[in-house]
């Protein structure tokens, strides 16, 4: 049969509705994707296991549309909430019912700082089937040959034209109606990181939370059980639960909380708290392709801030095993992000993270001022992808860490700053000492063992006590104006 004779069925349609209510303009969000992902549920469900029905099905994502003729009349020093000049802007939307907060705050300061409504309804872009029954558990897309007919003949399927970051890469992205981006990430772009978050951290989106903290080591999560523990068993410390892999949730301190079967790629803990204001710990483990990976598909849910919290090696004599690094500047050699953002751009210390991180160093330490410079130094921390530099001739990359004045070197902070930068998710390093190659002392067991002992707990608290210093921020003071560009998206 020729493909374009094929009946193409459809949810009835429904007329684009003008909003000047935030909460309404995403209840319809929410209304009209619970629609389209039903239908195509339902569909699935009927010829999952049959023969190849002889027509398509099709839904499509809701859009946000905006229009206006004026300049927003917003307050100057906001880095959100405005588009950039008169227009028409838009975004496709997914899991509306995920980003109902988010969702209802960024459209009402458009709504407010350009006194101009904007419009609810369905978008030309096809919502992929697998994305449609990814949150029904009783539902499985098969693989490719594993049916009867080929799904693609009968549904929409992910496409990688429509999944890619020319937003934020600031490419000029553009809808094909002409529309300019209103959000950072496509609705397609959002359900595959959605998809991949669940693959590598086997945790579901809804329990991340806004405050994420990116570790290389397993001694950091044990610790950080610990200390969720104590909260839930503090009725005044505002933390309601905490959350292993495999969505295992307890609420009660002494609660069992038994490890999964197999252990994903990168096992992520949350504890939570009400608003998603509570912290999220990721064991990325070691390397920056898996630093990239896990930022990469964590920004799409808009964290307000994310710090390296893990182990380098100091590069100076008077370094000691244990001191702290705040890193004040990157030195990139982690060649994963060079095609996204090249390595003359520069990636900027931000004020408010930095005095997060130095107060609370200040106040787990108990040591302050001149004193506070005996345990912790600031400078230019480099990431480096190769483990084993030590290895090899050694000039090259001495004479450069030297050059860039560099105090201490890893595999991932530069990458996870890099991409906060990129995607405009404020970010911040905090590392600790654990070898000096450089000076002979290598990372070896018994070493290795009494610096895990003594330094694993404060390092962790500092990190948790500046994430909770950061939520008492307001957020248009922490998403500042140093991470815009030029033109930037209405939508942070």
């Amino acid at each position: 049969m020729n493909q374009s004779a094929i009946r193409i069925v459809t949810p009835d349609p429904v007329a684009h509705s003008t909003f000047t209510d935030a909460a309404a303009a995403t209840a319809q969000l929410i209304s009209l994707y619970e629609t389209a992902t039903r239908f195509l549920t339902a569909k699935f469900s009927e010829t999952v296991t049959g023969s190849k029905p002889a027509e398509r099905y099709r839904a499509f994502y809701p859009e946000i549309r905006f229009t206006t003729t004026t300049f927003a009349t917003a307050d100057s020093r906001l880095s959100f909430g405005h588009v950039a000049e008169p227009g028409t802007y838009s975004t496709t939307i997914t899991r509306p019912d995920l980003f109902e907060n988010y969702l209802t705050q960024q459209i009402g300061l458009l709504i407010e700082n350009h006194g101009e409504p904007v419009s609810i309804g369905y978008s030309e872009t096809p919502m992929p089937v697998h994305f449609a029954v990814a949150n029904d558990t009783r539902l499985t897309v098969p693989q490719e040959g594993a049916m009867e007919f080929t799904l693609r003949d009968v549904f929409d399927v992910p496409d990688l034209s429509t999944t890619h970051d020319d937003i934020v890469n600031g490419y000029g992205f553009a809808y094909p109606d002409g529309a300019r981006a209103l959000a950072p990430f496509t609705a397609q772009r959002i359900d595959y990181s959605l998809a991949r978050l669940a693959h590598y951290t086997a945790t579901a989106a809804e329990h991340f939370q806004n405050y994420v903290l990116f570790t290389n080591y397993q001694f950091y999560v044990e610790e950080f059980e610990q200390f969720a523990r104590k909260m839930l068993a503090d009725p005044s410390s505002g933390y309601t639960s905490f959350v292993a892999p495999g969505n295992l949730e307890i609420t009660a301190a002494d609660a069992p909380l038994p490890a999964p079967a197999k252990m994903p790629q990168m096992p992520t803990y949350h504890l939570k708290r009400d608003g998603s204001a509570g912290i999220t710990l990721v064991n990325i483990g070691v390397g920056p392709s898996n630093a990239k990976t896990a930022t990469d598909h964590i920004a799409v849910l808009r964290p307000h801030a994310w710090l390296m919290v893990g182990h380098c090696a100091g590069l100076r004599n008077s370094q000691r095993l244990g001191d702290f690094v705040l890193a004040h500047a990157y030195l990139r050699e982690d060649n994963v992000l060079d095609d996204d953002l090249p390595v003359w751009v520069p990636i900027p210390a931000l004020a408010e993270i930095q005095i997060a991180l130095e107060d609370a160093v200040e106040q787990v330490t108990e040591l302050e001022g001149y004193d506070l410079k005996r345990i912790m130094r600031t400078g230019t921390v480099a990431t480096i992808d190769n483990r084993n530099w030590e290895l090899r001739d050694q000039s090259g990359p001495v004479q450069r860490l030297s050059q860039s004045r560099a105090i201490a070197l890893d595999m991932e902070s530069a990458t996870i700053a890099a991409n906060g930068f990129r995607f405009r998710v404020p970010y911040g390093t905090l590392l600790c000492v654990s070898d000096k190659p450089l000076h002979g002392e290598l990372k070896l067991p018994g070493m290795a063992s009494d610096f895990y002992k003594t330094q694993v707990s404060r390092h962790l608290m500092i990190g948790v006590r500046a994430m909770e210093s950061l939520r008492k921020m307001p957020l248009e003071r922490m998403h500042s104006r140093k991470l815009r560009s030029f033109e930037e998206t209405a939508f942070l």
